[in-house]
């Protein structure tokens, strides 16, 4: 038992541009893999939407709520993205170790180097899809305007180039095949680090 404290406890971080479906596949991973990994909820400044709740979607939090987690170092990471913050907070990291589990983090590109850099045994994953498959996507969740939604768009272009950076890329073309790659990565991990932690 000694010798598995003293492994890197593992951290998947999943990232990718809007609408390359990374909250599909997460929801895939979870169900496949029940009790092994669980979603950390991020921290935001954005305004929560009407369909989503508190602590469950994210952690909402007002600018002075996060300039203290900021402060105190609450925050594992955070970064600045179409002007509101996102963070991911410590507590859940722990909490989530502490009930046996692997994180599982969403993150931005920034967000996602910063926690590979930092992290040991943080495993990096970008979810990718064709730009015109991104724009139909994000057109179709008609969350936000025309204007939000090419900024978006051009952020996506620029967050592509990137995937090379990470230590997986999993293309989201079609969602069976792309859920059974992810699946069995991080499966893969789970179990290496299950072999490493035999006395």
């Amino acid at each position: 038992m000694g010798s598995s404290t003293a492994r890197p406890l593992k951290v998947f971080v999943i990232t990718g541009p809007s609408g390359a479906g990374k909250g599909t596949l997460e929801q895939q991973l979870l169900t496949r893999l029940p009790g092994r990994v669980e979603l950390a909820v991020s921290a935001t400044t954005r305004p929560r939407r009407p369909s989503e709740i508190d602590g469950v979607h994210y952690w909402f939090k007002t600018d002075e709520e996060f300039d203290r987690l900021v402060a105190e170092e609450g925050l594992l990471e955070w970064v600045e993205y179409v002007g509101h913050r996102y963070g991911t907070l410590r507590s859940e990291i722990d909490r989530i170790h502490g009930e046996g589990r692997a994180p599982l983090l969403d993150l931005e590109i920034e967000g996602a180097l910063r926690v590979r850099d930092e992290v040991p045994g943080a495993v990096t994953i970008f979810v990718d899809a064709p730009l015109e498959e991104l724009e139909r996507r994000l057109r179709a969740r008609a969350t936000e305007s025309s204007g939000q939604i090419d900024e978006r768009l051009a952020i996506a272009q620029e967050q592509k180039r990137h995937a090379t950076e990470f230590d997986h890329v999993v293309a989201n073309d079609d969602l069976e095949r792309a859920a059974t790659e992810l699946e069995q990565l991080v499966d893969g991990h789970l179990a290496t680090t299950a072999t490493i932690s035999q006395p």
